[in-house]
């Protein structure tokens, strides 16, 4: 399989599933999973709210979104930077290494620890 048909394969998915969260609201319909670790423990993990905060950000309600899940919202820049740097790899991988170093992972793990244990304790 071309490496073209994998990328245009790949943009409709994503543009389905944008589809998807954009017509359907995850807290009213039942075709969205419920957060396991939620429902077993009653705390949050650092990705509840994602969903309902995703779609919130398709109809442009950023605050909505941030009080969903203030974490996804604050990462999207980080999410686009590492989507180009993958995607760009070959031609620049100066920026794909610079990136993957494991200071920056081992901060980014633990950003999301700290994320789970504040939205927690202090009930965000």
């Amino acid at each position: 399989m071309s490496r073209t048909i994998k990328y245009i394969g790949g943009i409709v998915l994503l543009m389905g599933g944008l589809a998807v969260y954009t017509i359907m609201d995850p807290s009213a319909s039942a075709l969205f999973p419920k957060c396991p670790f939620y429902v077993f423990t009653s705390l949050k993990c650092p990705g509840c709210g994602s969903q309902r905060a995703l779609h919130a950000l398709l109809h442009g309600d950023i605050a909505g979104a941030f009080s969903y899940n203030a974490l996804l919202v604050l990462a999207i820049p980080l999410v686009l930077v590492l989507t180009y740097a993958e995607l760009t790899r070959k031609k620049n991988p100066r920026l794909y290494f610079s990136l993957h170093r494991p200071v920056y992972i081992l901060t980014l793990a633990a950003l999301i620890v700290g994320w789970w244990i504040f939205r927690n304790v202090f009930s965000w």
